[in-house]
């Protein structure tokens, strides 16, 4: 059998009890942690499922995956993995093999990002297409604008838009708020659609399932000048608001700080 269990948003506190149950009778547990930071400790998460919990890297889940799926036919495996295991696509992909394979699977889903950012006031219906910005080292230096132009979109259809900061794990390099500002930044002065300016406003969050969460909104401007450096962190770029959606957000104004 193959299990894929949601870890959620901060640390090992936020596994649910079937997830628990769900590793605690398998042979084998692994853990991804290459998509975005996690604020949990590996030796309490032991102690919890009583077992031994190893890394995986991302070759593990992409171009070396027949591992996994040779071990599923005759063990329970566990991958946990952060937030909900099916936001990102590798896992689907995963699961789907496995079921080609005639193997067991189940999953054990978790709180994401993506239904998370509803603390913010904004209305989830009204989100598009997401991002991710990444870093320039990874384009060769060439602005990323596919990412514009997912933004342009949204917001000429009236849609919110996420942006989801990269991550280089293996050198534990991950993406802060200012720089990817400064990317959306550098892809307006070339295009100048009016997509992303200095004076307009965008929502922050950082370490969002956390105790102590930080939301943020305000103009570029003024994120830029605070320069937040906790993560992980994304970026929400705001269509047209609804007048609830106003009245949520402005409990997060920075403007007057």
């Amino acid at each position: 059998m193959l299990v894929l269990i949601g870890l959620g948003l901060f640390d090992e506190k936020d596994l649910s009890i079937r997830g628990i149950e769900e590793a605690r009778s398998s042979d084998r547990v692994f853990i991804e942690l290459y998509t975005s930071y996690w604020h949990g400790d590996l030796k309490k998460l032991e102690e919890m499922i009583g077992k031994k919990v190893e890394i995986l890297e991302r070759k593990d889940l992409e171009e070396e995956c027949g591992r996994i799926i040779e071990m599923a036919k005759k063990q329970k495996v566990v991958i946990l993995v952060q937030g909900d295991p099916l936001t990102q696509t590798t896992h689907a992909i995963l699961l789907k093999e496995a079921m080609e394979r005639g193997i067991e699977t189940r999953v054990v889903h978790n709180a994401s990002s993506v239904s998370a950012i509803g603390e913010t006031g904004l209305h989830l219906q009204k989100f598009g297409r997401y991002v991710t910005i990444p870093f320039l080292e990874k384009t060769k230096g060439e602005l990323p604008f596919s990412v514009y132009e997912i933004i342009r979109e949204n917001r000429e259809r009236g849609l919110h838009t996420l942006c989801l900061l990269d991550v280089i794990a293996e050198e534990e390099k991950y993406m802060r708020v200012s720089e990817a500002l400064q990317i959306l930044l550098m892809m307006e002065e070339e295009r100048k659609e009016g997509v992303l300016r200095k004076d307009d406003k965008v929502v922050v969050c950082c370490k969002l399932g956390a105790p102590t969460p930080k939301i943020m909104y305000g103009t570029v401007e003024k994120i830029l000048e605070i320069s937040p450096q906790e993560i992980p962190a994304l970026i929400i770029i705001p269509s047209d608001l609804h007048f609830t959606e106003k009245e949520l957000l402005n409990f997060y104004s920075i403007e007057n700080v």
